[in-house]
């Protein structure tokens, strides 16, 4: 049984009685148990007397010895690979014959056991099951990575603040954090990015592509994560709660902010001032104050800001938008501080009718009194009103 499939049994509910002597781990078989202590140990169990070749797994060793014996009869004329039998001879042949293009995606592989895994992405097959929890896998080193999340390990751990990692990739890009690494540059507007992801969206602001759209209002994001924080206006949610004060919001990254309120954390510190910041965007705003950066900059009238809500805002000079309106009295504002500034001196209809009412009252009375009784309190004060 080959590893992949020894990995695909899971443990169906029954007890894991075989358990590792050094790190606690249980197994259901065996096998699964000796395969699992190799991990241990950097030592090999079978080494090649003929050619000094090691392995850790007995069928790889046995494999290698029919490369020695007579029995290899197939020998490839491009690697010297010697094979037993006349399939897996042929199955090898086809690594030298590329290349091998996907029927659905179109991408062309060299070898033909790298196509036959990236196949797994259209048909879904995942063979690689988690004995641990349900969660099954398309390829070994994603499972490698899921299983780390189960024994707690962290070997990637950072000089510059000590925070540790599962993944090498996350890890290299934190470390992009420290070292202000930006490998991604757009060539449209310079603008440099430490990760993949970043820069494609990024690009969507040149070409106005918003892929993700709200079914009930029409509006489009260039962002899954914002298309999705959209969706809770519409449906009310707020999966994020403060355990502090109990207040809820509908975005993590909202969330994480306002913890930090309570708490008090900066995470983000500026070398050059030794200011913190709670929030990313204002540490990056922060340290343009230093370098003198100002990254965006108006088409119209030339003039450069640090950050993008001043150049959005400046916008609206020459556009003319107010986005922000009172309720009460229809007025708008090109800014929202502006609004909130604004003291609205708009009656309500409703209540102006009302209040003419009550005049009209008041004089009635006043009219049926004597000219030797005084109107009283109440009337005065309305009189003084009016």
């Amino acid at each position: 049984m080959s590893s992949s499939e020894e990995v695909k049994q899971t443990d169906t509910g029954s007890s894991r009685p075989h358990q590792c002597h050094k790190c606690g781990k249980s197994f259901s078989r065996v096998c699964s148990l000796r395969r699992h202590e190799l991990t241990h140990t950097a030592k090999t169990l079978y080494d090649c007397e003929q050619c000094g070749s090691s392995f850790g797994q007995l069928n790889a060793y046995n494999t290698h010895l029919q490369t020695h014996t007579e029995e290899a009869t197939y020998c490839c004329e491009q690697c010297e690979r010697h094979f037993s039998d006349h399939s897996s001879y042929r199955k090898h042949l086809r690594d030298h014959t590329g290349p091998y293009q996907c029927g659905q995606c179109e991408k062309t592989f060299s070898y033909f056991s790298i196509y036959k895994i990236h196949m797994r992405v259209h048909t879904k097959e995942k063979p690689y099951c988690c004995d641990q929890c349900p969660k099954s896998f398309s390829f070994l080193s994603s499972y490698k990575r899921h299983q780390l999340s189960h024994s707690g390990e962290k070997p990637y751990q950072c000089d510059f603040c000590g925070k540790s990692f599962t993944q090498s990739g996350h890890f290299s890009l934190h470390l992009r954090n420290h070292t202000g690494e930006k490998p991604y540059e757009c060539d449209q507007c310079e603008k440099s990015f430490s990760d993949l992801s970043s820069y494609k969206i990024h690009l969507r602001v040149h070409s106005g592509e918003k892929p993700y759209c709200c079914n009930q209002c029409g509006r489009s994001f260039s962002q899954l994560g914002n298309y999705k924080s959209h969706l809770r206006i519409h449906t009310g949610e707020k999966p994020f709660r403060c355990e502090l004060c109990e207040k809820s919001f509908s975005v993590s990254k909202t969330y994480t902010q306002h913890v930090r309120t309570h708490t008090g954390e900066k995470p983000y510190k500026c070398k050059e001032c030794g200011k913190g910041f709670g929030r990313l965007s204002n540490y990056m705003r922060h340290l343009r104050i230093h370098t003198g950066e100002q990254p965006y900059s108006c088409d119209q009238c030339g003039k450069s800001f640090n950050s993008s809500y001043s150049y959005s805002r400046h916008l609206r000079v020459h556009t003319g938008e107010k986005p922000y309106w009172c309720s009460q009295c229809k007025r708008l504002f090109t800014r929202s501080q502006s609004l909130k500034k604004h003291r609205c001196v708009a009656i309500d209809d409703d209540y102006l009718e009302e209040r003419v009412d009550k005049s009209l009252t008041v004089c009635k009375k006043e009219a049926s009194c004597s000219p030797t009784e005084p109107a009283n309190d109440s009337q005065q004060k309305t009189n003084k009103i009016n």
